[in-house]
């Protein structure tokens, strides 16, 4: 049975191997001098290696530049997200605080005029760039109480007056606008108090042009200029700006004084309706 097993070829092939196992081993572990067969192997197969290893650690150095790059990438875009969202935060921020300093200016200036006027708020929700220094829409209609020739004013001073009206807004004519006519009477505070009519606009040195006062008032500038019940439009007191320059009148039987306005007449955004008023001319 063991003969079967084991046959002479057999037994050859393995006491072979055994023998070539332990030279392997002893030219591995010895010390001793290569041959030049070793040599040569040896040589080539560092050769190899090198011609090998030499490219595969550039695409390896190259796939983790890749990677690299790749996370410096996503943590830019994190940062720029970050900062977008800190700067929209930030105008927000400021939007608001404008927004509330500005409301704090409405209500304190409603609750000062209560004895005076009874105002009512409203909000600019529409203004055309074509006729910009003639026009606007305020949120406010005939539901809300509002009036045609009802007065206009911010916390600065007069604006406008309501031009016509319809249930939930309302179109405002600008003291600035040339265009559909309307004369504001005015009062100056002089001494005597002196009168006026405000019948034109300049757009390029924002005045508005007072015409119609006697030659024996005196003017100078700085002094206030307000509305004044004469015409039947305005109340009294509604501040409208200051008296710049002066020159004579027409054909020389009146005086003109330019006036700037008070109030900004370029950017209005909130406004008041004056919807009714206690002070009567003269007090």
């Amino acid at each position: 049975m063991f003969s079967k097993l084991f046959s002479n070829k057999h037994l050859i092939i393995l006491l072979f191997s055994l023998i070539l196992l332990f030279i392997l081993v002893w030219t591995t572990l010895g010390s001793r001098e290569l041959t030049w067969p070793e040599k040569f192997v040896k040589d080539s197969t560092s050769m190899i290696q090198g011609f090998i290893y030499k490219p595969a650690n550039a695409v390896a150095g190259f796939f983790q530049d890749m990677y690299q790059f790749s996370l410096i990438f996503k943590e830019n875009k994190a940062l720029k997200s970050s900062l977008h969202q800190y700067s929209q935060v930030i105008a927000e921020l400021n939007q608001l605080r404008a927004e509330n300093q500005k409301l704090k200016e409405m209500l304190d200036y409603k609750e000062k005029a209560m004895n005076q006027y009874q105002l009512k708020m409203a909000k600019v929700i529409s203004r055309s760039p074509e006729r910009w220094n003639n026009m606007l829409v305020i949120d406010q209609g005939l539901k809300d109480g509002i009036q045609k020739d009802m007065a206009v004013i911010t916390t600065q001073g007069l604006i406008g007056k309501v031009y016509n009206v319809s249930n939930f807004s309302a179109n405002v004519q600008l003291i600035s606008d040339s265009e559909h006519g309307g004369f504001i009477f005015a009062a100056i505070q002089s001494n005597p108090q002196a009168y006026g009519v405000i019948d034109g606009y300049d757009v390029t040195k924002n005045e508005l042009r007072l015409t119609k006062i006697e030659l024996d008032v005196k003017l100078e500038p700085g002094q206030l200029v307000t509305t004044s019940n004469l015409g039947g439009t305005f109340p009294n007191g509604l501040v409208i700006g200051k008296i710049v320059r002066v020159d004579e009148g027409e054909n020389g039987f009146t005086k003109t004084a330019y006036v700037k306005p008070e109030a900004n007449l370029y950017h209005i955004d909130d406004v008041f309706v004056v919807q009714k008023t206690g002070v009567k001319e003269g007090e």
